[in-house]
């Protein structure tokens, strides 16, 4: 006899680890490469997910190559307003009640007309979109730690000045293995200082070490990945003391290859442990699936229940920069979901 279950797309819940240009649609992202006569590699233009593995340099060069092309068909406010439309829409289909897109600025700038720039198009194509769909909705920026420091604090000091203006967090992305978590520690302590939550990224492609120099270094109150840290049950136990959570993409770490299967991804490990989890989607475009499918996985290989399920989605909620009366309307509404009927 087949399994009746609820809906997942139905289940409330955040997503706190979403990628600005990894959020486009394959379809997208054919069209604006058409429009600016650029030229897709079939791994873009298949309409399939490409077969990637990035625990090597060669592996994450490719990926990245990729990124960059993707990132290279958005150049005018209304590619921008698009993307972030489009990216609201599919929330909002997957169950979503607050989205946190991250986004590095300096990527858009030289079409955007500079850095502040870029980031004003960014915010007004946030809050419309979010007026559009109901979908509430913030911005994380994030630096590169493939690039100075300095710039890292750049882009704190911006990241501050437009707090007022739908700007939540401070994050940092790209190759863990490349440069150390402390150099960008004035960059998180200016905007620890005003007011942004710490999110970067940490323990993917590397160990449990990354995920430690995140939290004592970084002071993170939130961890991009973080999955590596089941590899040590202290940190694992550090983790769950400080509630910090750790935003598992567990798609997006089998496409990488930092797992070989859905199984092998530890969602069951850091749920026992008492860590707290945001599952997010990371880069659709790239990895072929959305929010809800990443619940699905639990479901579906960890054998996480309703109950459980309906757990991950509150921890979410309680992770993120929504406001309170958000906040109470999307628990109140897992609590719905998990009284409802099965099937």
């Amino acid at each position: 006899m087949e399994h009746v279950y609820r809906d997942l797309t139905r289940l409330p819940k955040a997503h706190l680890h979403l990628h600005f240009t990894g959020s486009m649609r394959p379809t997208t992202l054919i069209e604006l490469a058409d429009k600016y006569g650029v030229h897709l590699p079939e791994a873009l233009s298949s309409g399939t997910p490409p077969k990637l593995r990035a625990t090597d340099e060669r592996g994450w060069f490719r990926f990245q190559r990729l990124y960059d092309i993707a990132r290279s068909c958005l150049r005018a406010p209304e590619d921008i307003q698009r993307l972030v439309r489009e990216a609201a829409q599919e929330d909002v289909r997957d169950g979503s009640g607050w989205l946190e897109i991250q986004v590095d600025p300096t990527s858009y700038a030289p079409h955007l007309g500079g850095l502040i720039p870029a980031l004003e198009v960014i915010l007004d194509a946030v809050d419309a979109a979010s007026r559009e769909t109901g979908l509430g909705m913030r911005v994380l920026v994030a630096a590169n730690r493939m690039k100075h420091p300095l710039e890292a604090r750049t882009l704190a000091r911006l990241a501050v000045r437009f707090a007022d203006r739908g700007v939540v967090g401070f994050g940092l992305s790209n190759d863990e293995r490349r440069g150390l978590a402390r150099d960008f520690d004035r960059a998180f302590a200016i905007a620890r200082e005003g007011g942004l939550l710490a999110a970067p990224h940490g323990g993917e492609l590397t160990g449990p070490s990354s995920v430690r120099d995140c939290l004592d270094d970084l002071r993170a109150s939130r961890v991009g990945h973080g999955v590596r840290s089941a590899e040590d049950p202290r940190l694992l136990r550090k983790l769950a003391e400080r509630g910090v959570t750790c935003e598992v993409c567990p798609a997006s770490n089998v496409a990488l290859g930092v797992y070989e299967k859905h199984e092998d991804v530890p969602l069951r490990t850091l749920f026992d442990a008492g860590v707290p989890m945001a599952l997010g989607a990371d880069d659709p475009l790239l990895f072929g699936s959305r929010l809800a499918a990443q619940y699905e996985i639990a479901r579906r290989h960890h054998g996480f229940t309703d109950p459980e399920l309906a757990e991950l989605a509150r921890q979410s909620v309680r992770a993120s920069a929504a406001p309170e009366d958000i906040r109470g309307k999307l628990l109140s509404g897992i609590d719905d979901w998990l009284a409802s009927p099965v099937g």
